[in-house]
C-alpha cells in the first residue's frame, strides 16, 4: 500500500487502511451472495465495538455536566485547560517517586497526536529514532513525514517480547534522539518488569538519548507483572510519557490524550524548549473543551471496581484466545498475554496448501469466514498475525471456530506434508 504525498512516497501500511480493505473484501462477498455470516473483527483495538466493554456512568455524567454547564463551548488554551493539566499531573504522580506539575502536561487529541508532537520536537537534520519491531506503525509514518530516519530493534518473543538491548546498542549513534518503549505492549500483549525497564533506562543514559514511553495501555496489566511507568526512571534518563483516556476508560472516540515531560532532573525545563513546545501546540487542535473539562472528575471519581472488571474481562478473553490457538496447528503463540488488548501469533505456512503469506491468509479468512485479523506485516512482522481480544467471549469463541474451519479447509494433506519434507 503506497502513500503518495507530492514527491514523497512511503510504503507504510496503516492498520486502519488494511482493515478497511479487509472489510471491503467481505462486502464484495456479501454483494455477490457468497457470504451471510456475521462479521467478527478481532483486528481493531477498539473495545467499544463489543457491549461488554463500556465506560463508567461517572465518566458519562462528567461529560454531560460539562457540556450542559454552558461554560466550555469556547476555545481552550492550546496546551490544555489548567484544571485538566493539573488533574493529569496528579493522576500520573500517584505511580511516580516524584510529583509532576501541570506545567509538565500538554493535552493532546488522543495519543496519536502526542506521538506526532514527540517526533516533531525531536526532528533535526540527520537525526534517527529507534522503534520496536513489531510495533505501532504510526511512529514510522510520523517519522517519515518529519524526515527522521527510522531504525528498528527487535522484540524477543522467546523472552516475553523484551527489547533486544544488544541490538539497541549496535543501532544507536551520535544522531540517535530517542528510543520508543510501548508498555503494556501493543501488539504483543506483554508487560515489562521493573528490572527490564531499569535496564532500558540505563542503556538510554549510556548511549545519550531520551525515552519515549507509549503508555496508552497503562495499567491494563492482568498477568504476574504489575504495570510500572517508565517515568519511575526519569531521574536516570529523560522520559516523554504519552497516554490517553482511550483504553483504560474505554473511550477512544473522545480523543483525550497527553504528552508529559516525566523528567525530575529538569532536562526539559530550559525556557527555549518550553517555548518551542508551546509554539507547536499553538498550531494544533486539541480535544473538545467540554471533554477536557470533564477530565478532573473522570480521573478522581472512577471507582476501582470498574478497572478490576475491565482487567477480568480482558484476562478471560485473552485466556480463551490462548487456549484456542493451541487447537489450531497453523498458528502458535508461546507467550500468554499479560496486558493491553492484543497478542501476536506466528503463522506456520508450511501446513497450508494455498496461502502465500499473512496478508493472503487474512484476506482469504475474511472472505470465507467473515473474521478479521490484522496481518503481522502491518506491525512489522511478516507471517505473523495480531489478534485483538477486547471482545466478548461468545464472539471470540465463534471467531476461533471459524478460523479452525478455515485451517481444515486449507490444510495440506499428510501426503503433501511428506512430499514437502
Amino acid at each position: 500500500m503506497e502513500i503518495n504525498g507530492g514527491s514523497t512516497t512511503t510504503s507504510t501500511i496503516t492498520i486502519k487502511g488494511i482493515l478497511s480493505l479487509l472489510m471491503e473484501s467481505i462486502s464484495e462477498e456479501e454483494e455477490e451472495g457468497r457470504c451471510s455470516k456475521r462479521v467478527i473483527s478481532l483486528g481493531m483495538g477498539d473495545p467499544t465495538l463489543y457491549s461488554c466493554f463500556r465506560t463508567t456512568q461517572a465518566s458519562l455524567q462528567a461529560v454531560s455536566d460539562s457540556l450542559l454547564s454552558n461554560k466550555f463551548h469556547g476555545y481552550a488554551p492550546t496546551v490544555g485547560l489548567p484544571q485538566t493539566r493539573r488533574a493529569i499531573a496528579e493522576y500520573l504522580s500517584r505511580d511516580l517517586p516524584y510529583k509532576l506539575s501541570q506545567d509538565d502536561v500538554f493535552v493532546t487529541s488522543g495519543c496519536t497526536q502526542a506521538i506526532d508532537v514527540a517526533l516533531a520536537m525531536l526532528a533535526r537534520p540527520r537525526a534517527n529514532i529507534l522503534l520496536p519491531r513489531p510495533g505501532f506503525p504510526i511512529y514510522e509514518l510520523c517519522a517519515k513525514f518529519r524526515h527522521l530516519e527510522v531504525r528498528y530493534f527487535d522484540l524477543l518473543p522467546e523472552n516475553g517480547w523484551e527489547i533486544d538491548l544488544d541490538a539497541v546498542e549496535s543501532l544507536a549513534d551520535e544522531n540517535t534522539v530517542a528510543l520508543v518503549v510501548i508498555n503494556p505492549g501493543n501488539p504483543c500483549g506483554n508487560v515489562y518488569s521493573h528490572q527490564h525497564l531499569l535496564k532500558i533506562a540505563q542503556t538510554a543514559k549510556k548511549l545519550g538519548f531520551l525515552v519515549i514511553a507509549d503508555e496508552v495501555y497503562g495499567h491494563l496489566a492482568f498477568g504476574s507483572k504489575p504495570f510500572v511507568p517508565m517515568g519511575v526512571f526519569g531521574s536516570i534518563v529523560p522520559v516523554l510519557t504519552l497516554g490517553s483516556l482511550s483504553k483504560r476508560w474505554i473511550v477512544p472516540g473522545w480523543r483525550l490524550g497527553w504528552f508529559v515531560t516525566t523528567d525530575p532532573s529538569g532536562s526539559f525545563k530550559d525556557p527555549k524548549i518550553i517555548e518551542r513546545f508551546k509554539k507547536y501546540f499553538d498550531i494544533l487542535g486539541g480535544p473538545a473543551t467540554f471533554i477536557q473539562a470533564a477530565v478532573p472528575t473522570i480521573l478522581e471519581q472512577t471507582d476501582e471496581s470498574f478497572f478490576k472488571k475491565t482487567l477480568h474481562s480482558l484476562k478471560n478473553s485473552s485466556d480463551i484466545c490462548y487456549d484456542w490457538i493451541k487447537e489450531i496447528p497453523c498458528i502458535d503463540s508461546s507467550h500468554r498475554p499479560e496486558g493491553s488488548m492484543a497478542m501476536m501469533v506466528k503463522l506456520n505456512l508450511s501446513l497450508l496448501e494455498d496461502v502465500s503469506d499473512d496478508i493472503d491468509f487474512c484476506f482469504k479468512l475474511a472472505r470465507e469466514e467473515s473474521v478479521i485479523l490484522l496481518p503481522g506485516t502491518a506491525v512489522g512482522l511478516k507471517n505473523w498475525l495480531r489478534i485483538t481480544f477486547a471482545a466478548d467471549a461468545a464472539s471470540i469463541e465463534e471467531a476461533f471456530k471459524r478460523i479452525k474451519c478455515f485451517y481444515l479447509r486449507h490444510a495440506k494433506t499428510q501426503s503433501q506434508l511428506v512430499v514437502d519434507f
